[in-house]
């Protein structure tokens, strides 16, 4: 039997005569790393073994099991991993393992991995010796994610890559008011990356969200979408949120780059005041300091890595919703980001979309996403948007968006205009 290793050695040609040998459909369109991950699959059942994989999830530090794509424990499909295989290969949390499996056994209740044959889609031998993502140096985001693609109704993309642009290793707020829109412009967020970048995983957290709204967001976007919802046990919301979070920092190891669009940190804080064991302090409205810690351990993981790799976060914030918790949770966390992007319930009514509040919106160090010319004629933009009115301001970029084709060109007409 082959090992992943010696697959990877292979070309593609190789590996899809391989496949085809091994009577593997759809090899001819697939690539190198799917074809190695079926051709190992394939070779597990021929040998009377059937080969699964998942997200490692390790309870109380030394029981492990792979997940399935929610995340959610199940105890008729879930596998068993040996702290043994663990220790061995140096597996942690949020890796995807894969291998061959048997049933469980008289005594037993989990399926069990005989063998570890990939981690996160590689040999197991390079999990060895990958860094820790707490070791690796975090700078500031350096590399343009653009929102704007080849979609003539895209404006919101547009309107984001003027006034807050995005990097890789962002560390961003969506700060929204209720039907503001935020739902829309995380879809909109997330089909423009998953259009525009190949390269990048694409993840989208949501917390005691309603089970249609999940629905919804599955259908349309094209990433994971993972979700705990509202009718599940706060416990459970920061369990898949911590999954999450670890499952990015394990791309990131291996040099990849990742984005979670979380919605809402708002309501992981709520669910982990919930969970926290008192600590006798307790702040406005009820929250506990020590409930803020998950949280932020989750959102001050965004970064972008020096030597390659990132972890970028958007995540929405709730303000003007009546609760006093709420805005000591936006408090709390309203200096932690290096984008804030501040939506406008007054714009929202008037069915101004996207309802973006210009002079709020900014990106720390933006100097670093724009080139130098870029930098001039956009701040020249910010200067005469910000001697309007909110409402103003937004109209007249939005009118200014559609009656041009990018925002090369968008740019180039309002250097004109300023000039005159």
């Amino acid at each position: 039997m082959l090992e992943l290793a010696e697959l990877e050695g292979k070309t593609v040609d190789e590996l899809r005569k391989l496949a085809s040998s091994l009577k593997v459909t759809g090899a001819s369109s697939m690539n190198k790393r799917n074809l190695c991950m079926q051709i190992l699959a394939k070779q597990s059942e021929d040998d009377g073994h059937q080969y699964r994989y998942g997200i490692l999830e390790i309870v109380n530090g030394d029981r492990g099991y792979l997940r399935g794509p929610s995340y959610e424990p199940d105890p008729i499909a879930d596998v068993y991993i040996a702290d043994t295989q663990i220790k061995r290969f140096n597996l942690r949390t949020g890796d995807m393992v894969g291998g061959p499996v048997r049933p469980p056994k008289d005594s037993e209740r989990f399926w069990s991995l005989l063998r570890v044959q990939s981690v996160n889609g590689m040999a197991p031998e390079q999990a060895r010796n990958r860094p820790n993502f707490e070791d690796l140096t975090p700078v500031y985001p350096n590399q343009r994610l653009y929102l704007e693609t080849e979609h003539p109704d895209n404006l919101s993309g547009r309107f984001l890559d003027l006034i807050t642009p995005l990097g890789r290793g962002q560390r961003g707020l969506i700060i929204a008011p209720p039907k503001a829109g935020k739902t829309t412009l995380i879809k909109q967020i997330a089909n423009a990356l998953t259009a525009n970048y190949d390269d990048l995983y694409l993840m989208v957290l949501l917390v005691d969200e309603r089970p249609e709204e999940v629905t919804d967001i599955a259908r349309s976007v094209d990433g994971e979408v993972v979700a705990s919802t509202f009718d599940e046990m706060p416990r459970n919301h920061l369990r898949v949120a911590d999954v999450v979070l670890e499952r990015g920092k394990r791309l990131v190891e291996h040099g990849k780059d990742v984005v979670v669009l979380l919605d809402s940190i708002t309501r992981l804080a709520r669910a982990s005041n919930l969970t926290v064991d008192p600590s006798g302090r307790t702040l406005s409205g009820g929250l506990d300091p020590t409930a803020l810690y998950r949280p932020k351990r989750l959102f001050g993981a965004a970064r972008n890595i020096e030597d390659g790799g990132s972890l970028t976060i958007m995540a929405t914030i709730l303000v003007e919703t009546g609760s006093r918790m709420d805005d000591m949770i936006y408090e709390e966390f309203k200096a932690t980001g290096n984008l804030d992007l501040v939506l406008s319930r007054q714009l929202a009514d008037k069915g101004t979309f996207p309802a973006v509040d210009i002079t709020r919106s900014s990106t720390r160090h933006q100097e670093l996403l724009f080139n130098d010319e870029e930098m001039q004629s956009v701040w020249q933009l910010r200067r005469a948007l910000h001697a309007l009115e909110a409402e103003d301001a937004a109209e007249l970029l939005i009118s200014g968006i559609r009656k041009t084709r990018n925002n090369a060109e968008f740019l180039a007409r309002a250097v004109d205009t300023f000039k005159k």
